[in-house]
């Protein structure tokens, strides 16, 4: 499979790239489930031109609370396993279509193009590499090539460096080594390969955490809407789960797709203390939106 390499886009050319995207969105997505369709027009609706005005954070935690009470549903893009087509579904969402979605909906509104054929075509070109749908390995699986190539492309800024982390050396190779937990990759030599190529890559990038035992330290340098990803001791994983930052009373608290509470919350503990509760979870990874 051939896969179009963009590096170092910006932000003239991420629009360009999402310009072609729209024109061709509709040849890689499934006949649109009318139910949900709904859903999104309505959501679309909901929100006021004028919010385009406030800056991207707290956009994203405008639309990131309009999800509260939304039911956490997993695997919700693996539906059709024989064809990679763009799903929508928004009536339930697990922790990265939540990201996914509120961040798409987040740039249309400050673009200020807050209609239905924009938010598909930003919603594709958040979830598949450089915008490309090109079979089930160009969906961006592992979050920390998620964050790297939507940060390529203009959407975030992974900001965990530069606010203090220290290195997370990981051997990422979970995918290729678990190929039975793929019903995608089962038998598919061919996935298989691009699956191993695309670890391959992300083993040369250097990644940095913050130990969670010391995120409270952190509280100061973080925003209303940044992307927190968690690391895991997991052997061969970068991250298990993902959300937003929320600011509220000068406290830190996450929004995300909770599926312990099965559903979209906001958490009522601090950052800190919700990691403690997870023995998996190691610290975190900040991408700040743009």
């Amino acid at each position: 499979m051939i896969i179009t390499k963009i590096m170092n886009i910006n932000k003239y050319y991420s629009s360009l790239l999402l310009a072609l995207i729209l024109m061709f969105v509709s040849v890689n997505t499934f006949a649109d489930d009318d139910a949900e369709v709904k859903a999104v027009k309505k959501k679309l609706k909901s929100f006021d031109a004028s919010l385009g005005n406030s800056d991207i954070g707290e956009i994203i935690a405008t639309v990131g609370k309009s999800f509260q009470g939304v039911e956490y549903v997993a695997g919700t893009l693996d539906k059709n396993v024989n064809d990679e087509k763009l799903v929508i579904k928004i009536t339930g969402l697990d922790c990265v279509t939540y990201v996914e979605n509120v961040l798409a909906i987040a740039n249309i509104i400050k673009k200020g193009t807050i209609d239905f054929a924009s938010y598909k075509a930003e919603l594709q070109n958040i979830r598949y590499r450089n915008g490309e749908i090109n079979g089930y390995p160009s969906r961006l699986h592992y979050y920390t090539d998620w964050i790297y190539n939507n940060q390529e492309k203009g959407y975030v800024k992974d900001i965990t460096y530069d606010i203090g982390g220290e290195p997370y050396s990981k051997k990422i190779n979970f995918m290729s080594t678990h190929t039975e937990s793929y019903k995608q990759l089962s038998g598919n030599d061919d996935f298989i390969a691009e699956i191993k190529s695309i670890e391959k890559s992300m083993n040369k990038r250097k990644l940095y955490y913050i130990k969670k035992g010391e995120v409270d330290q952190y509280y100061d340098k973080l925003e209303t809407g940044d992307i927190i990803a968690t690391t895991t001791n997991i052997e061969g994983l970068d991250v298990t789960h993902t959300g937003f930052i929320y600011k509220k009373n000068g406290k830190t608290h996450f929004m995300h797709a909770s599926i312990t509470k099965g559903e979209i919350i906001i958490s009522k503990e601090e950052l800190k203390e919700y990691l403690k509760g997870n023995k998996k979870q190691s610290g975190i990874i900040v991408a700040r939106p743009l």
